[in-house]
């Protein structure tokens, strides 16, 4: 097994840690933070083993199956566990509705994941090779910093103590504000992403003969 294959393992391996630090958070909302460096660390790697890979010519039929996986894996980890302590979804000014409509922002994110990964599987049994779509690079972007900053935030509006601390909550708003956003515009590169990849590469869904 090459390097770049051993750093996409070390970055699924890194998902169960990344779930139990974030857990811990009931213990002490510093985990939070801590579950947030973890997440970008593993989301780094995502770079790197593809950085390795193609400077080194060490592109192999492995690490194009475990690569995908590991990075969807990963984003749909950290979205679920967010949504199961959805403190970063439910400050002013959207309370109970947030939680809600970060519910379905999940599900449409998800929902693309596994349509483009439906496509991948067909192309990939016709010997088709469907290229990356930038759109979708730069929604992974989005994605990655959305997670940390709500991740981040929690830390904040938890040990402000529900305004307590006036300055802590403030800042905790601050990135979750920052988050939030981030949050919307990968929703919205998601949809558009999704279609775009659809529409571009629709000669998939013929049949063999005409594809």
């Amino acid at each position: 097994m090459n390097l770049p294959n051993k750093i996409t393992l070390t970055r699924i391996f890194m998902i169960p840690v990344f779930v139990a630090v974030f857990y811990c958070g009931v213990l002490s909302p510093w985990c939070y933070l801590a579950s947030a460096v973890v997440f970008l660390l593993a989301a780094l790697t995502d770079a790197l083993d593809g950085h390795i890979a193609r400077s080194r010519n060490l592109v192999t039929n492995l690490g194009k199956f475990l690569d995908p996986i590991a990075d969807k894996v990963l984003v749909s980890t950290a979205l679920i566990v967010l949504l199961t302590v959805p403190v970063a979804f439910t400050v002013s000014p959207f309370a109970g509705c947030g939680t809600i409509v970060a519910g379905i922002c999940v599900a449409l994110i998800l929902a693309r994941e596994l349509i483009v990964s439906g496509f991948r599987m067909i192309a990939s049994g016709r010997n088709l090779v469907l290229a990356a779509d930038k759109l979708g690079k730069i929604k992974t972007t989005f994605q990655d910093i959305a997670i940390a900053f709500l991740l981040v935030s929690m830390t904040f509006l938890i040990l402000s103590g529900g305004q307590t601390d006036h300055n802590m909550y403030v800042a905790g708003l601050i990135i979750d504000y920052i988050g939030l956003a981030c949050f919307v515009v990968c929703t919205l590169l998601t949809v558009i992403s999704g279609a775009n990849y659809i529409i571009r590469n629709r000669q998939v869904l013929k049949d063999g003969e005409r594809a």
